[in-house]
């Protein structure tokens, strides 16, 4: 067991996963793994024609998702407490939502040969919001390749986050809603988060099953 914990910060687009992940990493001493989702040539045309480009969207994430934490993760984790905004296993909740028949099962085979290779982290922190919370969010940060998505995808993608956290077994999970949090603007809602965070370590959930909602 390392004596270095690695968080997974996860929530569907808008949520606030890598602003977290940035705050966290001076507070809770640790380095931040970021997710390059800007480099997916196929991310832009996605949005505007999801079922034409979803399997070359995901395929691509996929292997750059492990490129990235397959090099990284262990490396920080021998001299470094880790945070990242995004998990490896997010990977099948956007498969199953967007890719169906036998692309699906290809995607689904190819991902669990190399989910293996993918340390699990100690602790995730599922943030979530309601549908138009997202979407206020998504349209305040205005980035281009993101205007043409839909509320009806970003609903669907909720309750896709919702049912597999709900089920997920890989590493404990602490739930916190931020629809009425801004962690950004109100330090107290910062702290708040922060402790739950470091109360949940400090239970000791290494590789221990562990559900908790947060809704203050």
């Amino acid at each position: 067991m390392s004596k270095h914990f690695y968080i997974a910060i996860e929530g569907v687009i808008g949520v606030g996963k890598t602003t977290l992940t940035r705050l966290a990493q001076n507070e809770l001493h640790a380095e931040i793994l970021l997710e390059v989702f800007e480099e997916n040539p196929f991310l832009s045309r996605f949005y505007q024609d999801r079922k034409r480009y979803a399997f070359q969207t995901q395929i691509f994430f996929l292997l750059s998702r492990y490129q990235q934490q397959h090099a990284v993760i262990p490396a920080v984790l021998a001299h470094s407490h880790l945070i990242s905004d995004y998990t490896f296993d997010k990977n099948m909740i956007f498969a199953r939502l967007n890719i169906e028949g036998d692309e699906l099962a290809m995607y689904e085979r190819v991902h669990h040969i190399i989910a293996t290779k993918i340390p699990a982290p100690d602790l995730v922190v599922y943030l979530r919001a309601d549908t138009d919370v997202l979407m206020e969010r998504i349209a305040l940060r205005d980035r281009p390749y993101e205007r043409a998505i839909e509320r009806d995808y970003i609903a669907a993608l909720g309750n896709a986050y919702d049912d597999f956290f709900a089920r997920y077994t890989a590493a404990p999970v602490l739930t916190i809603d931020t629809n009425h949090l801004d962690f950004v603007r109100r330090s107290d809602d910062l702290r708040l988060i922060l402790n739950r965070i470091r109360a949940q370590l400090a239970l000791g959930t290494f590789q221990r099953l562990l559900f908790e909602q947060v809704t203050e």
